[in-house]
């Protein structure tokens, strides 16, 4: 097709016009999130990216991890991962690449992100304007594409601004604050000094590779030449790349949003001058076959506008675990801040500081104080400098974007605005509306009445007691103090019995712990400690001579005067001395009465001198922890700050990663049956104060839930909860994963009506929520699920089920 265009005094670009019933502005985790929840809850929906990829902070254009309030395992929230889209996104991810390829990841979010019909995505496209129908009220946005040289404009009753510098609200008027408060105005201890800096800088990574070859690497002009400029250049690896090296930092100082570009550059100039080091200072010889494989293009943005809602988060809300009752969200990250000279201050990288727990996040931070139809999502949240801290990282951010969706959708539905939802009775049923949407919440239990799960008569063919995990698994020295995790019922702790091994006469300290907070994960409170003798079974080992034969045997004689015959070989058996003990049974018995059904520690205090058996079986709702650091997130294994700066001082003890995370090996005087069926409709779809969960008993060859009523139903739909462990954080990118398939997770399941056909049948299932509708109405008056367990060690497990006409 030929065009000719005549000469003419100018021209215009095209114009499309376009209308839903929420824009949202801002295509990272925040607004990838929004989007899809709002377009489930039946809302047209205009996602505007500025990017040609989604994802902002965690896609390959920056190439940071995706974390939240699991903190990559390092700090005391167990079970704490995100749930919802977030979790579904991720849960993905880590099926199809749990080597952290970003560029794969990319396409996970691409493809949730177009499959939804109700979606329309604008890439490449920059929002630059908007118009008011009154000065508190947005009518449109005004966008442009230079890939497609067309401006949009973008009609909605309803806006969300998650672009991160905040481009809707500063446009729209909104009040925002950008910098450090002062310690006086909220009362935040930690509020930085001057030095420090008011700001935390962008960041730009690079990757590395091994190609076998020798490598030459000329820099470019620009480069940084004295690499001492960095106080701490001697911390580099030449091993680590991409979010590894999240410290280089800079532009704290500048204005983050309108300096950017000049940040960019200074950061680009240190990262060339950082490779130039690794490659020719002589300092990296290993470094000889390595070359350069990739470099940032724009920088990770931690912070710059923060805009005002009707409450704004501070550090008292983060470090007290504040209730709130609008909370719709909640947090775990540490409050973490950053000296705003970054990689040129002489200052530690960061400045983290944890809570015992999650906190609640309420919905009065996520809508504008003085817009009255503009919604907050990502790091733009209404919180203090401080606050910002731990509220700004990407699964955090995706959290609170899932709430502001359902908001969105009950606003259009019912003719209200945003703060109208936070008004008492409407609250109520918005937080019911994000639990149905497997959105957790702190402290909420979910009653649906029209779940017909609730009026069902339930039965299930077994399920899992705790009297025994037994001793299979590897020895596991006491260097550092160890712990298990387990739920029970208010009352006594039966006596239980561990498996130990002691060089030389000891002692086992024991201590019965719990959280001083509610459905929080810290043992700061230690309820009873008592003190158990060890003495080696086995003391001294006598070589008997019996000649020139290949192997030699050792007569031990033992405490009680046992003898125990062991073969040796005949290089050690001239001068051996078998000091070596053998297993032994030792039991713990607590006096004290626990009030409440909740989590107890088991803590078994460090003692090098003895080694504890450990168990193959795992469970879900029950973990073992380690009193131990992870380099990650925090440098000791107590947090205790030198100076009041308002935060808690406490141990961290926390799992090991898969596979090394296995329980104590341990058996019970009496069992204890906290994963029974009535687990499924307690309101609350992961381990919380109890395991939440019906466990099948190991032996159960087809473990069975059937619900059963007193009349026929038509079911249309039926949900299911499944274990994906949401303790593991799932690094979206760079960091792997040992499985893709979580190993708790339910793989293949059937359903059954009333008259034995098949209704549904999963072979290959890995995700957390599974949604089975029907065509057609189901109708029937009982339910059979039959589960498979998912693999050896690992029992069948089920959080919730709920069923809906």
């Amino acid at each position: 097709m030929l065009s000719i265009s005549k000469p003419s005094e100018s021209n215009k670009l095209r114009v499309t016009e376009l209308s839903c019933d929420l824009a949202i502005a801002g295509g990272g985790l925040a607004g990838v999130c929004c989007a899809i929840t709002a377009a489930r809850a039946g809302l047209k929906v205009i996602l505007i990216q500025d990017r040609p990829v989604l994802g902002g902070n965690s896609s390959s254009e920056v190439r940071l991890w995706a974390l939240g309030a699991t903190s990559h395992m390092g700090n005391n929230n167990r079970w704490a991962r995100e749930g919802g889209v977030i979790d579904e996104i991720l849960v993905e991810n880590t099926y199809r690449n749990p080597e952290g390829n970003p560029v794969i990841y990319d396409t996970v979010l691409l493809e949730k992100v177009i499959e939804e019909p109700n979606i329309t995505l604008l890439l490449n496209t920059v929002v630059y304007d908007l118009e008011k129908s009154n000065p508190d009220t947005i009518r449109s946005l005004t966008a442009f594409c230079p890939q497609n040289a067309t401006r949009y404009q973008v009609s909605a009753p309803l806006f969300c601004d998650a672009s991160g510098d905040g481009v809707v609200g500063f446009l729209a008027g909104a009040a925002f604050r950008m910098g450090a408060e002062g310690p006086e105005e909220f009362d935040e201890r930690f509020a930085p000094s001057i030095e420090y800096g008011a700001l935390m800088g962008h960041s730009i990574f690079f990757y590395s590779k091994d190609v076998g070859v020798p490598v030459k690497y000329v820099p470019p002009s620009f480069a940084l030449k004295d690499i001492t400029q960095i106080p701490r250049y001697r911390n580099f690896k030449k091993n680590e790349h991409g979010c590894q090296l999240w410290w280089i930092e800079y532009g704290g100082r500048l204005d983050t949003v309108h300096d950017s570009e000049t940040i960019k550059w200074e950061l680009w100039k240190i990262v060339y001058g950082v490779w130039d080091y690794i490659k020719n200072s002589g300092e990296f010889p290993e470094a000889e076959t390595m070359t350069l494989e990739w470099v940032g293009t724009i920088p990770g943005k931690r912070e710059s506008r923060r805009f005002e809602g009707d409450y704004i988060l501070t550090q008292r809300d983060i470090i007290e675990q504040r209730r709130h009752a609008d909370a719709v969200s909640y947090g775990g990250w540490a409050i973490d801040l950053h000296p705003a000279d970054g990689i040129y201050s002489n200052k530690p990288g960061c400045d983290q500081w944890h809570s015992k727990g999650v906190y609640p996040i309420p919905y009065r931070c996520m809508y504008s104080r003085n817009i009255n139809n503009l919604f907050l999502a990502g790091r733009l949240l209404s919180a203090s400098h401080v606050a910002c801290g731990s509220t700004r990282v990407m699964m955090t951010c995706a959290h609170n974007a899932q709430a502001v969706a359902v908001a969105a959708a009950l606003c259009k539905r019912d003719s209200l605005m945003p703060r109208d939802l936070s008004q008492p009775g409407c609250i109520e049923q918005f937080q019911q509306e994000l639990l149905k949407r497997g959105q957790y919440i702190p402290h909420l239990r979910l009653k649906d009445p029209e779940d017909l799960t609730r009026s069902a008569l339930l039965s299930v063919s077994s399920r899992f007691r705790l009297q025994e995990l037994p001793a299979d698994g590897p020895w596991q020295p006491l260097k550092d103090a160890r712990a298990m995790l387990i739920p029970v019922k208010a009352g006594k702790i039966p006596p239980m019995e561990f498996s130990v091994q002691a060089s030389r006469s000891t002692e086992l300290e024991c201590q019965l712990r719990i959280c001083s907070r509610e459905g929080s994960f810290t043992p700061d409170t230690i309820l009873e400690t008592v003190r158990i003798a060890i003495r080696p079974e086995i003391v001294q080992g006598e070589v008997s001579a019996i000649g020139q034969q290949k192997n030699h045997q050792a007569v031990a004689r033992g405490s009680e005067n046992q003898q125990k015959v062991v073969t040796v070989s005949a290089a050690d058996a001239e001068a051996i001395q078998i000091f070596k003990s053998a297993s032994q049974k030792v039991s713990v018995c607590f006096s004290t009465e626990i009030q409440s059904d909740q989590y107890v520690f088991i803590c078994l205090s460090a003692n090098p001198e003895i080694s504890i058996r450990t168990s193959e079986t795992r469970v879900t709702g029950m973990m073992s922890l380690v009193l131990q650091s992870n380099p990650r997130v925090n440098t000791s294994q107590v947090q205790k700050p030198e100076r009041d700066i308002g935060v808690d001082t406490m141990e961290f003890w926390i799992p090991q990663r898969y596979p090394a995370g296995r329980n104590l090996a341990l058996r019970l005087d009496e069992p204890q049956n906290n994963w029974d069926m009535d687990n499924l409709v307690s309101g609350v779809n992961r381990p919380v104060g109890q395991s939440n969960a019906w466990v099948a008993d190991p032996g159960d060859t087809q473990p069975v839930l059937t619900l059963s009523w007193l009349e026929s139903k038509a079911i249309r739909r039926i949900e299911l909860t499944f274990d994906t462990d949401a303790d593991h954080p799932m690094e979206s990118v760079l960091m792997g994963h040992p499985f893709n398939i979580m190993p708790g997770c339910v793989r293949s399941y059937r359903i059954y009506g009333g008259d034995g056909k098949c209704l549904y049948r999963r072979e290959d299932n890995h995700q957390t929520r599974n949604i089975i509708r029907f065509d057609h109405p189901v109708h029937t008056d009982l339910l059979r699920i039959e589960l498979d367990h998912p693999e050896s060690g690992w029992p069948a497990a089920l959080f919730e089920v709920r069923c809906y006409e």
